[in-house]
C-alpha cells in the first residue's frame, strides 16, 4: 500500500477516446483558433487606428502652426489678390514675403503691402513654406522703407481711408515716415517739392514704387 496517497498511473496514450470526444476537442481547437485570429485582427486594427490618430494629431498640429506668411511664401511667382479693408485690392504676382510685408509685381510697378493692412487673400492653395532662413525674409517693413529712402525712388503711398500721396521717402522713424511730396514724374528737387508730410507707418496700406 502506498503511503503518499493516490497516484494516477494511467498513460495519456492509454486513455480511451470516443469519436464524440475527438470531435469536441477538434471543435474546441477551431474555436480557440478563431478567437486568437479575432483578437489578433482587433489588435492590428487598434494599432492601425492609434497610428492613424497619431498621424492625424501631427497633421492638425502642423496645420495649426502654419501662418498666412507661410502660405504666401509658397506662392512666390503666383498671382494673388490682397484685400485691404475698404480700399482697392492689391493685385499682382508675389515677388517676396517678409516678416510683416508682402511685395507684389503688378505690371511695371512693384507694390509693397504691410501685412497688417491685409484683411484677406484670394488665389492661395493649401501649400505653405515654413522655412524663413532666406535673408530677405528676416527684414522688417521699416528696413525696406529705409531702403526705399536710400534709393530715392518716387513712390505712391496709399493711406487708410483711401488718401494717396506721391513723393520720395526722406526719413524713416520707428513708427513714422517723412515723405517729400512731389509728382511721380518729377525727381526730388527743392523746386518740385510741394511740401513734407509725416506719415504714421501703421496707417500705410500700400506703397507703389514707380
Amino acid at each position: 500500500m502506498s503511503i503518499d496517497g493516490h497516484r494516477c498511473t494511467a498513460r495519456a496514450d492509454t486513455l480511451s477516446r470516443s469519436p464524440d470526444s475527438q470531435a469536441r476537442r477538434y471543435g474546441d481547437a477551431v474555436r480557440w483558433d478563431e478567437l486568437f485570429g479575432d483578437l489578433e485582427a482587433q489588435m492590428e486594427a487598434d494599432d492601425r487606428a492609434a497610428f492613424e490618430a497619431e498621424v492625424g494629431d501631427l497633421v492638425r498640429a502642423e496645420r495649426a502652426a502654419v501662418r498666412l506668411v507661410d502660405r504666401l511664401r509658397a506662392h512666390v511667382g503666383c498671382d494673388v489678390v490682397l484685400h485691404l479693408e475698404a480700399d482697392e485690392p492689391a493685385r499682382g504676382a508675389v515677388l517676396e514675403v517678409g516678416t510683416d510685408w508682402v511685395l507684389l509685381r503688378s505690371g511695371v510697378h512693384d507694390i509693397l503691402v504691410p501685412s497688417v493692412a491685409v484683411t484677406s487673400v484670394s488665389g492661395l492653395s493649401r501649400s505653405a513654406v515654413t522655412d524663413d532662413a532666406k535673408p530677405g525674409r528676416a527684414l522688417r517693413l521699416t528696413a525696406l522703407l529705409r531702403g526705399l529712402a536710400g534709393d530715392r525712388s518716387p513712390v505712391a503711398v496709399e493711406l487708410a481711408g483711401g488718401r494717396t500721396l506721391h513723393g520720395t521717402i526722406d526719413r524713416v522713424g520707428a513708427d513714422h515716415v517723412d515723405l517729400a511730396v512731389h509728382g511721380l514724374d518729377e525727381p526730388r528737387r527743392q523746386s518740385s517739392v510741394a511740401g513734407a508730410r509725416t506719415l504714421v507707418t501703421a496707417a500705410i496700406r500700400r506703397i507703389t514704387v514707380a
